[in-house]
């Protein structure tokens, strides 16, 4: 064989992402890695703070950021090839997972050919930083499926100015034929549309009649309070339909939508000089960071039986030649886990602490290796259960408002066949209030209220899940839950949650 032939087939067999240019983009809300320049990661993240400032000034949210672990961790990567790839599902512009200590975003840098009615990596980015901010910002409240869409496609086409301003309230393009074709789901239908089983053209009305509705209701002069206690009412108990009647003669609002759809459509500019920045910090990642990326990117995303072997086998020949690498260590850490190779997970772990012990997340994986290895062995001794939550304990001191060690301290008592402290227990209900936005974390937290006969409190944690609509069976269950509460069943309510260590531990690592 020619050398030239040679080193073409060893080119092939490189892994593209180890020879990508990645650099990290840190701000208040954000942290972006990007295949690409220091000059794209920092203003792409530059944007992305420019955005969430335009949401909070629009809808008049202090501003506070949500500690180190709470950001929103965006990988931008090379096209919607790769993002299909890592979403397991075609047509896939981009997605975001809610996760406590760990929301992310995967998109790619660009998305379709630039026309006007593509639906833009940046457009699917903001739409699902809606739902983050929504839940974040207003945790106990419930909004219905049309709203909770409609809101999120409002935001989606904001637009950063050439001046640094934000525009709100552009026509979704990507919507123009659902939008302007008929009217699949008439008002009756739209108001309660997370009960119904939606057909194609229902679904695509959901986000498309949805965003109508939300806008014409907040930029009608006659109309513009009653959005507002539409959704008072609404998290006041009244079912969707009946707040519904705020609105008066439900077809006659229709007629308006009709009418509106064909008009020239207002818009809102946040103004630059309102819009505070907070430091963008650049940095090109280390060799070793850029060698596991691949694996870092899908062991975030998930992984299952099927898949966990060949992830951890992809991360054994990356992060191998990075032995004293923390964040590479942490890479091969979650990757072996994954895979149920517990003592290499701890190995690496300890790899990690070794070299930076302020690494919070070698720490969470250190104990949730031991924990998986006492579980195993069906090790229910307090000596053990001490160490590991010695463990967990150095953990949330480097950081008290990652929300990963308070959910492992509260789970280590159910793992060790003890009722959680009370300690625990308020660990648990801080992780909730860090991370509103992680539904199984807001499920095990109803799950202890219900436990605690906090019927109440459980309700209104449960009640933003129920109207969901993407909850699938966790909705589901979320809304008979609630229905059992509502009848007085307390003790069916609580038994119908599932507590499943098991699965837990079998599922996408949390970290």
């Amino acid at each position: 064989m020619k050398l030239g032939t040679i080193m073409l087939a060893l080119a092939l067999l490189a892994p593209a992402i180890a020879r990508a240019d990645w650099h990290e983009a840190s701000s208040d809300h954000f942290v972006v890695y990007y295949e690409g320049s220091a000059e794209q990661a920092g203003r792409f993240a530059g944007n992305l703070e420019r955005f969430d400032k335009a949401l909070r000034i629009a809808r008049a949210i202090p501003d506070t950021p949500p500690g180190a672990a709470n950001r929103v961790t965006v990988y931008v990567v090379s096209g919607t090839d790769t993002v299909e790839s890592l979403s397991r599902r075609n047509g896939i512009a981009g997605f975001y997972i809610g996760r406590a200590g760990g929301p992310l975003a995967i998109v790619p840098r660009r998305s379709g050919d630039g026309g006007k009615s593509d639906l833009s990596a940046n457009m699917v980015l903001q739409h699902e930083y809606a739902h983050h901010f929504m839940f974040s910002n207003w945790p106990s409240a419930a909004f219905p499926s049309w709203f909770i869409e409609g809101f999120a496609e409002f935001h989606a086409t904001a637009v950063v100015d050439k001046d640094g301003g934000v525009i709100l309230g552009a026509p979704p393009q990507y919507r123009g034929h659902t939008i302007m074709s008929g009217n699949w789901l008439p008002l009756d239908k739209l108001l309660i549309a997370e009960s119904l089983k939606l057909d194609g053209q229902q679904r695509d009305a959901l986000y498309g009649r949805g965003w109508l509705l939300t806008h014409y209701l907040s930029f009608n002069k006659d109309r513009d309070k009653q959005l507002g206690e539409y959704l008072l009412a609404v998290n006041a108990g009244r079912t969707p339909l009946e707040a519904g009647s705020i609105f008066g003669d439900l077809k006659q609002l229709d007629r308006e939508l009709e009418r509106y759809k064909s008009t020239r459509f207002a818009m809102r500019k946040v103004a630059a000089q309102a819009i505070k920045l907070g430091e963008v910090k650049v940095r090109a990642l280390r060799p070793g960071e850029a060698a596991a990326m691949d694996v870092r990117i899908r062991s975030k995303v998930g992984v299952n039986a099927k898949t966990a072997p060949g992830v951890y086998a992809r991360a054994l020949r990356a992060c191998a030649p990075y032995p004293h690498d923390p964040a590479v260590q942490i890479v091969l850490a979650e990757a072996a886990y994954d895979a149920r190779d517990y003592v290499a997970a701890e190995a690496a772990a300890d790899r990690a602490i070794a070299a930076d012990p302020k690494a919070i997340d070698a720490h969470v994986y250190k104990a949730m290796a031991r924990m998986a290895m006492a579980r195993q062995a069906k090790d229910r001794t307090p000596a053990t259960w001490t160490a590991i939550r010695k463990i967990i304990t150095a953990a949330n001191r480097l950081d008290p408002d990652d929300p990963e060690p308070l959910i492992l301290f509260y789970r280590s008592y159910g793992m060790a066949g003890l009722p959680p402290t009370e300690n625990a227990k308020k660990g648990l209900m801080y992780a909730f209030d860090l991370a509103p936005f992680d539904m199984e974390l807001r499920m095990n937290a109803a799950l202890m209220q219900l436990r605690d006969g906090k019927l109440d409190v459980a309700r209104a944690m449960l009640r933003p899940i129920a109207y969901s609509p993407h909850g699938g069976a966790r909705s589901t269950a979320a809304a008979a839950i609630i229905a059992r509460i509502d009848a007085g069943d307390a003790k069916g309510a609580a038994t119908a949650i599932e507590d499943d260590d098991e699965a837990k531990d079998s599922s996408d690592s949390p970290a």
